[in-house]
């Protein structure tokens, strides 16, 4: 006999004509109807979504397998960006730490450790990168279609106000890191494929911040040597970071239909249909977001 058996037969006395069975029964229905079943339910919930949030993005953080080594000290050399306006904007969020200041100061860097609390912060380092080393994309893409009016106009470009001077100076005006044809086709395929939901647009046409700094991310993907596969893998870890409801939102719904988030295809999750905004108001049609706090905005 367990303890919620003990203690209702000592509440209801002696009554040999009850059944241990029946005894079970009571004891129960008390136990939901004061509240402990609904604490365990609660308690079962919430481990759920730490797990959920562990799976999609883990606290331990994610390695890049870039080489950033001193993109940063040459990004502020060139004024693609200015020093003095990149610490003031984080002095008034709290600074920043040592180990990420390196990556502006240091020529040592390997790969980058990305972690939820310095996820803005790379955004907006590959952001700076990706407008400023010269590219096909920026130059040929959409980009330049001249019924936009102009580069220049962009939330990826007249947005980035952490440069040295006009932002448009920097446009694909810097060989920071040059590809081979092999390696550039790769970035065109995959950038084609990646989308991201505070638009309709894929990396290809980067008129965002997150589209450009994606750009910046997958030229140092592909100077690596990555596969295809590799690349969209790493592609979807970083948006999951800078996107965290959104992509909880959809390892929920994979989860439900029977797909683990370890287990879905990269490329797929990454495509119109999931990460472009209306693929995920799709999703969003036939289930309720996972809502945390905080998430990636489009400015710097």
């Amino acid at each position: 006999m367990n303890k919620i058996q003990q203690e209702f037969k000592a509440w209801l006395g002696p009554v040999p004509f009850l059944s241990l069975a029946l005894l079970t029964v009571i004891a129960l229905v008390f136990f939901f109807s004061s509240g402990g079943g609904i604490k365990l339910v609660d308690e079962r919930v919430e481990a759920e979504a730490e797990s959920l949030d562990e799976r999609v993005m883990p606290s331990e953080g994610i390695a890049l397998p870039i080489q950033w080594n001193a993109l940063g000290l040459r990004l502020t050399e060139s004024g693609s960006i200015d020093k003095e306006k990149f610490m003031k904007l984080y002095e008034g969020r709290g600074g920043i730490s040592e180990a990420d200041l390196e990556l502006i100061e240091s020529s040592a860097n390997g790969e980058i450790i990305m972690t939820r609390e310095n996820s803005g912060l790379i955004l907006n380092l590959l952001w700076a990168f990706g407008l400023a080393n010269e590219n096909p994309v920026l130059e040929e893409g959409p980009m330049a279609n001249p019924n936009y009016g102009g580069a220049g106009g962009f939330a990826s470009t007249g947005g980035w106000t952490l440069a040295y001077g006009d932002p448009m100076d920097h446009y694909s005006a810097h060989a920071f890191v040059r590809l081979s044809s092999e390696q550039q086709a790769l970035v065109e395929n995959t950038a084609k494929g990646i989308f991201r939901p505070c638009c309709g647009n894929s990396t290809h046409f980067p008129d965002c911040n997150h589209g450009m700094a994606m750009l910046g991310l997958l030229e140092l993907l592909a100077k690596e040597g990555l596969s295809e596969d590799e690349v969209y893998d790493i592609a979807l870890k970083v948006n999951s970071y800078w996107f965290p409801e959104t992509y909880m939102t959809l390892a929920s719904y994979f989860d439900s239909k029977g797909v683990k988030w370890a287990n879905v295809d990269a490329k797929t999750v990454l495509g119109y249909d999931y990460s472009s905004g209306a693929g995920y108001s799709r999703i969003l049609a036939e289930m309720d977001p996972v809502e945390i706090e905080g998430g990636g905005g489009c400015s710097a």
